[in-house]
């Protein structure tokens, strides 16, 4: 399967969502940060399988509906950081969902994350990450998965490794930075974390409206 990441900076690089999965053939779209009262039911042959509600930008989840049948969602608030209880930029920070794929007769859990702003400690960033987890792992458990996103964790993430793997779960980086907007900042910043799946590759696509790049994950079933 092929799967799109891609945090679109308030909703600014909306407009690029159609190209990105034609020309990458992706199965299924992940986004953060978008204006969800202005997303389409559908965008490149995908479906919109949900998307959250609580604030105008937020998290949302395509799918090819030719190739997944949607059996059940999940949508959760994790763990606030104090910019959360301050200004209030989102409150699901957590889209999961589980989706029967045809062709290979067994279901997955695939998920779009959006962590806690770099204002935030990377404490609690892998509190809201070990949250996600065992949200999706009550969604289908057992079930291969797969959540990819932005993670916001420019540093120590040897610590976040060990951590995932605590749990079961692998974390894989792109083979190129995906955030590139303050000098100081620069890395990776989009992960897929995965269970069950043999992540193949995760490449970081050309960037373009955003301060993210894009992130396109191949994984295969074990």
């Amino acid at each position: 399967m092929k799967v799109i990441s891609y945090n679109l900076r308030k909703h600014a690089a909306a407009a690029e969502l159609e190209g990105l999965v034609e020309r990458w053939d992706a199965n299924v779209l992940c986004l953060q940060e978008a204006d969800t009262a202005d997303l389409p039911a559908h965008i490149g042959g995908l479906a919109l399988a949900r998307a959250t509600q609580r604030n105008r930008l937020g998290l949302a989840l395509y799918y090819r509906e030719n190739m997944f049948r949607l059996s059940d969602v999940v949508m959760m608030s994790l763990k606030r950081s104090l910019h959360d209880i301050v200004l209030k930029p989102a409150h699901e920070r957590l889209l999961g969902a589980r989706l029967f794929d045809i062709d290979a007769g067994r279901e997955v859990v695939l998920a779009s994350f959006h962590a806690a702003p770099l204002t935030a400690l990377n404490s609690l960033r892998r509190h809201q990450i070990r949250s996600a987890l065992g949200a999706l792992g009550r969604l289908g458990p057992g079930l291969p998965t797969l959540m990819v996103g932005d993670y916001n964790y420019p540093v120590f993430k040897e610590r976040l490794h060990e951590r995932v793997r605590g749990q079961g779960y692998d974390l894989t980086l792109s083979d190129s930075r995906t955030y590139t907007r303050y000098r100081f900042f620069k890395g990776h910043y989009d992960f897929a974390t995965s269970a069950g799946l043999a992540i193949d590759d995760v490449t970081t696509l050309p960037q373009g409206r955003s301060d993210h790049l894009p992130i396109l994950v191949r994984a295969s079933y074990r």
